[in-house]
């Protein structure tokens, strides 16, 4: 959800100001971009240079700096944003906010910020619960302004009860599920299946392939950015899965294919871009394989094939996207796997297009529908070719 995102944090002058820095590494390690504004009684609880650090940006405090005049432009972070969270949100700046106060740079960005804004109150507990604190939270939410509950706990002051900020990783979860509400995938579920299988030969060997799975976690990630509920089924990778994404880890395609059939009646999108072995050793040693002879025969058994299989379990109003990577006559195979396979679309790639297929950065596809249309595309980065491959299966299911 926020991978890639500009997300920018607003933090006020109470004890929980030490939460922010968690938030910060919270938003940092789900591959956010991340800015602070501090107020000057922020700046008595945590230091600027603590925020700075974990932002890996300068942190900002005054609408300018005196000494040499230059000002810090709240427009210009107000546009920014993708998103502007205040935490904590004092009851002195939850009332200013509401009241349309603009007297320090944090005050004057949310009243220029155009994103989504998200404040986390933090007070003791008969602040929190005072009517005209509750008065401006209702004020606040009336204005579009997303209020994060405050928890219930321990207080500074010693008392028990709300008015706790939203513990960091809370607020990810609240902040996720209301900018999902608008987005075009929202209430959807897709799977996703990426990455090669290892079929054990024996316990140190297999057959595999050279996917790294890096065209599937992009995809997830697209219908993860577009609001839908994303699983990934992965099988052995190196790369990192972004946060938000459920991820089942598999080794071999009958553990792919289990967790696959167990999820899929209840997917709106169905995407196969896992190289799933074909066959897998019929007899594996469960002792090394010693070396003997000059030649070693291996007897094979042919795999389920899940696309195969997930075309006939298909419902209506599923999307089932497969994919074809091919080395010669390749739209033919394309177009042939489309209708065996009783899939909606075949992203097709060819070994023979330079920076297309396996361990690249980049793809060059061409998608088939089953409807007989034909699209072909320029070579991208993976992360663009997922956009295409989603926003087609996007369409595929509007027009279902």
């Amino acid at each position: 959800m926020f991978h890639g995102k500009h997300i920018l944090i607003g933090v006020t002058g109470g004890i929980a100001a030490y939460k922010s820095a968690l938030l910060v590494r919270e938003f940092i390690k789900s591959g956010a971009h991340v800015k602070v504004i501090m107020t000057k009684g922020a700046c008595d609880f945590i230091t600027p240079l603590t925020l700075s650090v974990l932002s890996k940006n300068p942190v900002y405090t005054e609408l300018f700096v005196p000494e040499t005049g230059a000002w810090n432009n709240h427009v210009e972070l107000g546009l920014w944003a993708d998103a502007y969270v205040i935490a904590p949100a004092t009851a002195h700046s939850l009332g200013k906010m509401a009241g349309g106060i603009s007297d320090n740079l944090l005050l004057a960005t949310y009243l220029s910020a155009r994103c989504p804004v998200f404040v986390a109150p933090a007070m003791d507990l008969d602040m929190y619960e005072h009517p005209a604190t509750k008065g401006n939270l209702q004020r606040l939410g009336e204005q579009g302004v997303h209020v994060i509950p405050a928890e219930n706990g321990e207080l500074a002051s010693g008392l028990s009860g709300e008015g706790r900020m939203a513990e960091p990783a809370h607020i990810l979860d609240f902040m996720a599920a209301r900018l999902a509400e608008g987005l075009a995938l929202y209430g959807k579920k897709a799977l996703v299946t990426a990455g090669p299988t290892y079929e054990p030969l024996d316990p140190v060997r297999f057959i595999g392939n050279r996917s790294t799975g890096l065209m599937g976690i992009e995809i997830a990630d697209r219908f993860a950015a577009l609001g839908a509920e994303t699983t990934l089924v992965i099988g052995p990778s190196h790369l990192p899965v972004p946060k938000g994404i459920r991820t089942v880890r598999v080794e071999t395609a009958d553990e792919m294919a289990r967790e696959v059939f167990s999820r899929s009646g209840e997917m709106d999108f169905l995407v196969c871009a896992a190289a799933v072995a074909d066959y897998r050793p019929m007899h594996p040693s469960t002792e090394k394989i010693k070396k003997k002879e000059d030649t070693l025969d291996i007897q094979l058994i042919k795999n389920t094939d899940i696309l195969s299989e997930l075309g006939k379990r298909k419902r209506p109003g599923q999307v089932l996207v497969g994919f074809a990577l091919e080395t010669e006559n390749e739209e033919a195979n394309a177009l042939g796997k489309l209708q065996r396979k009783n899939a909606d679309m075949i992203v097709l790639n060819s070994l023979r297009q330079e920076g297309a297929g396996f361990g690249t950065p980049t793809n060059k596809i061409t998608i088939f529908d089953s409807s007989g249309r034909r699209e072909d595309f320029d070579r991208k980065s993976k992360n663009k070719v997922a956009e295409d491959i989603v926003n087609k299966a996007a369409g595929l299911a509007s027009n279902a």
